[in-house]
């Protein structure tokens, strides 16, 4: 009989330490999922930004290999209007089309005009010349191919010729 008061008197949970247990039990799986779900969050907020970056990329790239078309364009365009008897209204049509198209997609041209300071920064400076005047020292004299943007990014700087 000594023995079976030593049993029950013995550790037994009372009703409040069980209680107490499934409440810390409780806030530990709380914690638990409200950290898997801000982990979750963070992966879908994450997945949807690389897939962002993605289609820019690829757009990205599409402008890039665009170019050389819209620079051959270009001097097409040039050479029409240098002869008068030639009707390049269907080409002209076209081309605006064309250039329209990318802007719509986010490209713009970088403006860049002869007598501009040459800036390292903004400008791919291909060659340089003898300046046809002191006041040409330093800034663009030509501008063999034209830059473009983006969004907010340099796709392609333009390229010059400085005077020095």
């Amino acid at each position: 009989m000594a023995e079976k008061n030593k049993k029950s008197t013995s550790k037994k949970p009372t009703l409040k330490d069980q209680i107490k247990s499934l409440n810390n039990d409780l806030e530990s799986e709380k914690d638990k999922y409200l950290r898997l779900f801000a982990e979750f969050e963070n992966f879908r907020k994450r997945t949807s930004k690389e897939r962002i970056e993605l289609f820019k990329t690829a757009s990205k790239e599409l402008m890039s290999a665009l170019l050389p078309v819209l620079d051959d364009m270009d001097r097409a365009m040039k050479e029409f209007e240098k002869d008068s008897s030639v009707d390049y209204t269907g080409f002209k049509l076209i081309y605006n089309k064309f250039y329209d198209t990318l802007v719509s997609n986010g490209l713009s041209k970088i403006e860049v005009s002869v007598g501009t300071i040459f800036d390292a920064e903004k400008h791919e400076a291909i060659t340089q010349i003898k300046a046809p005047s002191k006041k040409m020292v330093g800034k663009i004299i030509d501008v063999i191919e034209n830059g473009y943007l983006i969004g907010d990014k340099i796709l392609r700087y333009p390229k010059v010729v400085v005077g020095n």
